[in-house]
This record gives C-alpha cells, sequence and structure tokens, in this order.
C-alpha cells in the first residue's frame, strides 16, 4: 500500500513555512544574539543565501525524484553507492530526532511557566500526542500545522510591530559587528541555521503532494521565501526594541521584545510559543518517519519500517521514532543539541548538491531546472562550497558525537536482512 496523496500547493507551503518558523526563532535568537550582536539580522541573512543554494537543487532533484527519505534517494541515483545513501540519511533522520525532542523539551520549559507542569514530563506527553497524530494522517497532521503556522506567523508579527511601531529603547547601530568580528556572525550561523531547518524536509513528502513534481519545488521556494522576510524583520525589530545584550540573556526572548507594547497582555506570546514548539515537534516526527519509511523501502533498513498501515502512514517508522524522540528528551543544552542538528544537516546539504553536479549530464525528465551558467548547475556549486564552509565552525566534539550516531546506523545497516531490489 502506498502513502496518501491528500497535500496541494497552499498546505505544502504552509507545511515548509511552518517547520521553519517553528521553536529556532522563538529560542536561539537569543543565542544568536550573543553571538553576533547588532548584525544579528546578517547571520539570517547569510544563512538565507546558503540555504538558497541548496533549495534549489533540492527543488530540481525533486522534480526528477518525487519519493520520500530525499537525501538518501538523491545521493543512490547519483552515485549508487547503497552505503553512502544509508549513511546521509540516516545521520539527518537521527539528527531530526534529537531536535524534535529538544523542542519538545522547550515546550516543556514554556508549559511549566504557565502550569507548574515539570518541563520533561510535558516534553513526553507532547512526543506521545505528536506521534499519535503522526500516525493518525497526513492531511490531520496538516490540519495541525495549517493553524499552528498561523498561529506563529501571528507571534513574528507582534514581535514586527513592537520593534517598529514603539520607540527604540537601546542606542542601535544595526551595522555595528559584534567583538568576535566576522567569526561571531558565522559562529551565530552555526547555531541559528537550526531556525532554517525545514525547508528541505518538504521534499521527504513528495510521495504525499499532489503533481508533486511542480508541487514540491514551488512549496521549497516560497516557504524559503516567506521564512527569511519574517526572520530579518524579527531579527532587527529585537535588537531595536531591547538591545543584542538583554535579548541574549532573556529565557523567553521574544516575549521579552513585545513586553513593553503588550504590558500584561505578553505571556500571550508564551502561549504561542506553545503552539510554535509543538508544530514543530511534529514536522521533526513526521519527516523523520518518512526518511526510516524510505530507506527501508530502498532496501537499506529492515522492511518492517516500510510498512503501511490502513491510515496510509507508515506505522511502524512513526512509532519507533516516537520511542526515540522519547529516549533522548533528557537532553537540555539547546545549543549543543541545534549545531549538532546542523552539522547533519549540512553533512547532508553537501551530498545533495554534489548529487545535482553529479547528475546535470544525465538526459532525465525535470519539472524544474536550476540556474545554469553554460550548463554548469552554479548554485549547487555554491551549496556544496558553503556548506562545507560551514563544517569548519562546529567544535570538534560535535564530530565526535556524530561519529557515534553513524557507527549505531552501521549496526543497523549490517544486522538488516538481505536487500531487496531499490525502488
Amino acid at each position: 500500500m502506498g502513502l496518501k496523496r491528500g497535500l496541494g500547493l497552499v498546505s505544502t507551503t504552509l507545511y515548509g513555512i511552518g517547520v521553519i518558523l517553528g521553536a529556532g526563532i522563538y529560542a536561539l535568537i537569543s543565542v544568536g544574539a550573543g553571538l553576533a550582536g547588532n548584525m544579528l539580522w546578517a547571520a539570517f541573512l547569510v544563512s538565507a543565501f546558503i540555504a538558497v543554494f541548496t533549495a534549489l537543487s533540492y527543488a530540481e532533484l525533486s522534480s526528477m525524484f518525487p519519493t520520500d527519505a530525499a537525501e538518501y534517494n538523491y545521493s543512490r541515483k547519483a552515485f549508487r553507492r547503497e552505503w553512502l545513501s544509508y549513511a546521509v540519511g540516516w545521520v539527518l533522520a537521527v539528527g531530526t530526532v534529537i531536535a524534535a525532542s529538544t523542542v519538545a523539551l522547550g515546550f516543556g520549559g514554556y508549559l511549566h511557566s504557565l502550569t507548574g507542569l515539570h518541563p520533561t514530563v510535558a516534553a513526553l506527553l507532547l512526543i506521545a500526542a505528536m506521534t499519535v497524530l503522526n500516525f493518525w494522517g497526513i492531511q490531520e497532521s496538516a490540519g495541525f500545522n495549517n493553524i499552528a503556522t498561523s498561529l506563529e506567523m501571528l507571534g513574528l508579527l507582534i514581535v514586527i510591530a513592537a520593534g517598529f511601531l514603539t520607540p527604540s529603547q537601546a542606542d542601535v547601530d544595526l551595522f555595528e559587528p559584534p567583538s568576535s568580528g566576522l567569526g561571531g556572525i558565522f559562529a551565530a550561523i552555526s547555531v541559528i541555521f537550526f531556525a532554517y531547518i525545514g525547508f528541505e524536509n518538504v521534499a521527504n513528502l513528495s510521495e504525499e503532494v499532489k503533481d508533486s513534481k511542480k508541487t514540491v519545488p514551488r512549496a521549497l521556494i516560497l516557504a524559503l521565501g516567506i521564512s527569511t522576510i519574517l526572520y530579518m524583520l524579527v531579527a532587527i525589530s529585537a535588537v531595536r526594541e531591547v538591545g543584542w545584550q538583554a535579548l541574549s540573556e532573556s529565557k523567553a526572548p521574544l516575549t521579552l521584545v513585545v513586553s513593553r507594547m503588550l504590558g500584561d497582555y505578553a505571556p500571550l506570546m508564551s502561549y504561542i510559543a506553545l503552539f510554535a514548539t509543538a508544530n514543530t515537534v511534529l514536522m521533526f516526527l513526521i519527516v523523520s518517519s518518512r526518511v526510516f519509511y524510505g530507506m527501508s523501502a530502498g532496501g537499506s533498513m529492515p522492511g518492517q519500517f516500510s510498512a503501511v498501515g490502513s491510515r496510509g502512514t507508515p506505522f511502524i517508522s512513526v512509532a519507533a521514532v516516537g520511542l526515540l524522540a522519547a529516549l533522548v528528551a533528557s537532553l537540555s543544552d539547546i545549543k549543543t543539541v541545534a549545531q549538532l542538528t546542523d552539522l547533519a544537516v549540512f553533512t547532508a546539504y553537501f551530498v545533495v548538491n554534489a548529487s545535482l553536479i553529479a547528475l546535470a549530464g544525465e538526459k532525465l525528465k525535470r519539472g524544474f531546472v536550476s540556474p545554469r551558467l553554460a550548463g554548469i548547475p552554479v548554485f549547487a556549486y555554491m551549496g556544496a562550497l558553503t556548506s562545507l564552509l560551514m563544517l569548519l565552525f562546529f567544535p570538534p566534539y560535535l564530530f565526535a558525537l556524530e561519529g557515534i550516531i553513524l557507527v549505531a546506523g552501521g549496526m543497523l545497516y549490517l544486522g538488516k536482512p538481505k536487500a531487496r531490489t531499490a525502488r
């Protein structure tokens, strides 16, 4: 039984916006401000440039191969090395699960401040609820995402209004570099790029999207463009309103930004943050389960992970991802986990861009073509180069953690039954 195709352009675009605008901007803007200072907006802008190079590669590849487990299948078609494709898919899937667990703890922190419920208990309850919704169906998940995304965007618009409609409390020079110079901006990018994660996840829904060869590329570009505009305005507004120092020290940074304008109603931002974090957890769980499903369907994981239930969802992959997310929900250092996720993402981005470069000369039907110069996919080369350069800004211990994740995945890969014929 195949996955159910139930998503159109609007729902697919909102899905992308929803996962991009989720917990990253609500939680990590304070970390980014501490690293980039007044030039926080520049860190978001450079992140967008890095993202758009790779987004165009995803758009073209998704129009050629509309399948789940996108990174796994793209690299498999390009390099025909199953172990390489599996390694990329595995690291990215597990990194996404880790991100979901951390965002769930962020949800727990917000709920604790409002109700007193222990953050870890709240995180586990959220993971359980979102796992059930993930199992229930993609259209039901998309319905929740549409509502939550609308609230997330409302919250960011309130922040933008607070920054531009009220007099600035801080004497801000938006072009003043941080004390650490350009290195501080790139260090900020290594953290806040987490806030952009999501545009590539649209490609992992290809088998559940109507007319996916046209819809997925359009949704990718729309989601990234809309999110970038909002991020830029939020970064400028937040720094103008409270200054980067106060922003970097706050546990609820966007609530701080709107506190003067909303007064007693400022906790409204905490309620919006609940929807933002819950929605991001759901999106991450969906993507991780679809990557497991796709790798299983390709023969690189045990066949049980590609089993599809009566609801049209890969129920064993859904359950496995939910359980794994619950197990790692004890992680609480959002900076470290965000960087661990970003490290996996930049590695996957390099492979995706390299895949398009390798396939550029192949005579394959394409529903979308990224910009070419003399037949060369120049943006794919830029995406590969920037992804490699960003790896220089991660501390060594994160590479050790990624190595542990790869070893665990390798044990699963070697222990699987003989692979079936790849689809």
